[in-house]
């Protein structure tokens, strides 16, 4: 059997108790380690707590060297281990298809993640539209293909849930063309940032998927004892010291009830300023004033 199982968003104990007694019968058992990391675990506490050895899944061995993970998984049973839920904010499917075609069992045993737990933020999951990743931005490669994304949430007035991206035993560009196998210190991106590269992006794009003063809150170390939200403007949020790992951040839709509004003022610094935010933000995109996004062709 191959199971896939959700470990939660912080603490060792988050495990289901489901799912720690599959994993106590494993022969082996990897941890996914690339999408997302247990804030509150090392892998030597999750050793000592599961009693079995862990072997650390990078992107390179879960993309390329799936036979490694699904050997001998028809005869004994095999734990894949993901923080968060196993098909919450990755999916991995593509494990789940080749063990299928092996003829492999799979099993998967679910957790919190991100996606559900966002919700502790005072929005309404049902109102919430496409989750998009932000990712680092780099003197060549600004992608802005979520912008449409954005775009359409709020066109319908959805909230949009923005995942931020983590670089864990990553090359660099040089290291990989030399085949150097020299990673880069673990990066985690921080709210500041992802607020400042929806904002160039904006600039670039210029069709007000959102704007400067569109409302957000930003979400710090979900599930922790150490969570925190804060409501702002992006353009607030730019400058935002948002502390430790990890974040997200959510773009308020045009339709906010007044329920989810009442619980965000909690996290702003000026309540009144941050109602008046959030009204004119709705009152701005109304649906009449919206326009398909202009295609760049400059490049052609």
């Amino acid at each position: 059997m191959l199971y896939l199982i959700g470990l939660g968003l912080s603490y060792k104990s988050d495990i289901t108790v489901r799912g720690l007694e599959a994993i106590k019968k494993c022969s082996r058992v990897y941890l996914e380690h690339y999408t997302s990391i247990l804030m509150a675990a090392s892998q030597e506490e999750l050793e000592a707590y599961y009693g079995k050895e862990i072997i650390l899944a990078d992107r390179e061995l879960v993309e390329t060297g799936s036979k490694q993970i699904l050997y001998n998984a028809d005869k004994e049973d095999v734990a894949f281990l993901v923080v968060g839920d196993p098909f919450g904010a990755t999916t991995h499917t593509d494990l789940v298809l080749r063990a299928k075609r092996e003829a492999i069992p799979v099993e998967i045993i679910h957790n919190a993640s991100v996606m559900n737990a966002v919700g502790a933020c005072g929005l309404q999951l049902y109102n919430f539209g496409q989750t998009v990743s932000m990712v680092f931005f780099t003197d060549n490669w600004r992608p802005d293909s979520w912008y449409d994304k954005i775009w359409e949430n709020r066109k319908i007035g959805l909230h949009t849930l923005v995942l931020l991206d983590i670089k864990v035993k990553e090359q660099s560009i040089e290291n990989m063309a030399r085949g150097r196998l020299i990673y880069e210190p673990p990066r985690y991106m921080s709210i500041a940032q992802c607020c400042q590269q929806l904002l160039e992006i904006e600039e670039k794009r210029g069709t007000k998927a959102y704007t400067a003063d569109t409302p957000a809150v930003a979400i710090s170390r979900l599930g922790s004892s150490s969570q925190s939200f804060k409501s702002g403007t992006i353009s607030e949020l730019a400058n935002y010291d948002s502390g430790e790992p990890l974040h997200s951040l959510v773009i308020l839709g045009r339709q906010c009830h007044e329920l989810e509004l009442e619980y965000l003022l909690e996290f702003a610094d000026d309540k009144e300023k941050y109602g008046k935010d959030v009204a004119n933000d709705q009152e701005y995109f109304k649906p009449a004033a919206w326009v398909p996004p202009v295609e760049d062709k400059s490049d052609e």
